[in-house]
């Protein structure tokens, strides 16, 4: 019997490690001993271990990452005893093995003999072990689902996509039913139905995927403990692919909601219309994955979040966008700025977005308070103070409005001024002096110290 630790660095996520869930059931069915641990935990480095692995995510986790390694490396053998696979070892292996020494294993493990020469099992195919989830205080939100692929990777190759290289080769259907019935079977049903394909609406048994959840149970209306069931096609369907008879069979489902994304500005008359279709099917609970900050402009990405808005208005929809920022397949930090924007703008949306907690109203009037009722009011906004922006109410008649007051009395060159400065970095005090014209001295003090305001307001919440 061998000593095998799963480790998750310690990043927020929603999602179960499948992965690590996955090796779990493969090390159990082999007779080895299992632990699951999130973070650095003294208790388990303090053992040794046959083997531990490491998950990871994205490659802006980089740092948490790498810290996580090393601080485990010396609970094994050698270095190479501890393996790491996921999406930033896919994607930065080369980088990951230099780094730290260990084992990287790359893309999915869906052959015989991947992590031990002499077994025919294939861990992609093994039911996930639900019972590790239970060995940690963290709590991920979507435990209470049946997690799994009815496909597998993606025929499409857009380029700011890592799918291409995690799972390069589309499968066009497996047996949703084997993994739903084997959860169940060894750990008891679950109330909805999380699919992580990245196209499902290209493969060409699509048809008998849908029957497929239908007779699992998960269809319109559903429910489960008397709670409404939800099949979440979490990495959204491609909107260029959608057909009447394609959401038809969508609304039969307890699909809630239905995710799209709008990529691009030339995406938009696509959306729109597959939007309308979901509506006229009845369903209009939709999420929208809006990127950002890719080959884009900030006015485009203000259009595309109130072309959302405009079609609730139109439509009786509910659409709730999620802007997602661009970061390229090899960054390591969240620090990369897109050829049109810069970094106070790409700062100014991140303090939106903590304030709406990372998502986009299909309020109007919650949408128009937040990034403003034209573009121009979202630059605005977005270049406001950072606590301006996070507490915008608090300060609403502390400092906010004169700022406001000063901005607009700006002119375009002291506006193009201000924003130079702005995308700098910190604002002190002495370098305001150095900046020609009392009005924008006046405005650029409202910078000052801004973080450490930030930083204040956080810990009197707490």
């Amino acid at each position: 019997m061998k000593r095998i630790l799963l480790v998750e660095p310690e990043y927020r996520n929603k999602y179960p490690p499948l992965g690590l869930m996955k090796i779990s059931a493969y090390h159990k069915l082999r007779g080895d001993h299992v632990e699951f641990v999130k973070g650095c935990c003294r208790s388990h480095r303090e053992y040794t271990w046959d083997r531990i692995y490491v998950a990871s995510l994205f490659t802006f986790y980089w740092n948490v990452t790498i810290r996580t390694i090393v601080y485990y490396r010396q609970a094994v053998r050698a270095p190479q005893d501890v393996w790491v696979g996921g999406v930033l070892a896919t994607l930065l292996g080369s980088d990951v093995a230099a780094e730290t020494g260990v084992t990287v294993v790359r893309g999915l493990l869906d052959k015989p003999r991947m992590l031990d020469p002499t077994s025919p099992q294939v861990v992609d195919y093994l039911i996930p072990d639900y019972s590790i989830l239970d060995e940690i205080e963290y709590r991920y939100p979507a435990e209470n689902a049946y997690i799994g692929y009815a496909t597998r990777g993606c025929p499409n190759r857009c380029p700011f996509c890592a799918v291409p290289t995690l799972e390069p080769t589309f499968c066009h259907y497996t047996p949703l039913a084997r993994q739903v019935q084997g959860i169940e079977q060894l750990y008891g049903p679950k109330k909805d139905l999380l699919l992580l394909d990245n196209n499902v609406l290209a493969s060409r048994d699509f048809r008998r995927i849908m029957h497929d959840i239908l007779d699992l149970g998960f269809e319109r209306g559903a429910k489960f403990n008397n709670q409404l069931r939800a099949v979440d096609f979490n990495q959204g369907l491609d909107a260029r692919k959608v057909d009447r008879s394609k959401m038809k069979l969508l609304a039969r489902t307890a699909i809630r909601p239905l995710r799209f994304a709008l990529d691009t500005a030339g995406m938009l008359k696509t959306y729109v219309n597959a939007v309308k279709l979901a509506c006229d099917c009845g369903v209009p609970e939709i999420g929208t994955y809006v990127l950002f900050n890719y080959r884009d402009t900030p006015k485009s990405f203000y259009d595309r979040l109130r072309a959302s808005v405009d079609l609730n208005q139109r439509l009786g929809a509910k659409i709730t966008s999620f802007p997602m920022r661009y970061v390229p397949l090899d960054e390591k930090h969240r620090t990369y700025v897109g050829p049109r924007w810069n970094r106070r703008l790409l700062r100014g949306i991140q303090c939106i977005l903590l304030s709406t907690h990372g998502m986009v109203s299909p309020n109007k009037t919650f949408f128009e308070a937040a990034f403003g009722r034209d573009h121009d009011e979202f630059i605005q906004i977005a270049s406001m103070p950072e606590h301006y922006i996070i507490h915008r109410r608090r300060h609403e008649n502390n400092g906010a409005s004169d700022w406001e007051k000063l901005y607009r009395r700006l002119t375009p060159g002291q506006r193009e001024s201000l924003y130079g400065i702005l995308t700098e970095g910190k604002v002190k005090k002495r370098a305001i002096a150095k900046v020609p014209g009392q009005r924008l001295r006046d405005l650029l003090a409202h910078y000052v110290g801004e973080a450490e305001k930030v930083r204040e307001k956080k810990e009197a919440k707490r």
